[in-house]
């Protein structure tokens, strides 16, 4: 039976989940990382585990749907890369931020990751395809 491979709607649905765990990952950093570790270590705690969210969520697409190229992969974290800008800039000025707030999330000021953040968005996909296909990460189950 031959492997289904990577479509749109996968994708979409892959950053949605990505954006649903976001949201989790703000909660549970305002709600327990930051009153137990402090503002600068809850803060990076809560990026790390961002970055490992999205490495999951691209790892798991990929074993299901993987990529038929590396530039496939490029495109699809170029595809979530440019959704998470929209929507992080759409959410800020749709709550009233104004510019220069909105590029202060994009700084490393008290243990930000957000700048890491984006880049795992970018690369996630093309490192799990291309660890697929060094024999690093398992292949598809049949």
């Amino acid at each position: 039976m031959p492997m289904a491979h990577l479509a749109f709607p996968h994708a979409a649905l892959a950053w949605l989940t990505i954006l649903l765990l976001a949201i989790g990952n703000g909660l549970l950093r305002e709600a327990a990382l930051l009153p137990r570790l402090g503002r600068v270590a809850g803060t990076m705690a809560s990026g790390l585990v961002l970055i490992a969210a999205v490495f999951a969520v691209a790892w798991l697409l990929l074993r299901w749907r993987p990529a038929r190229s590396p530039a496939q992969a490029w495109r699809l974290g170029l595809g979530w890369l440019a959704a998470t800008l929209l929507f992080e800039t759409g959410f800020g000025l749709a709550r009233g931020l104004s510019w220069p707030e909105l590029a202060s999330a994009y700084t490393f000021a008290d243990g930000n990751l957000w700048p890491l953040v984006l880049v795992a968005v970018l690369l996630a996909p093309w490192l799990c395809t291309r660890m697929r296909r060094d024999g690093r990460l398992p292949a598809q189950r049949r």
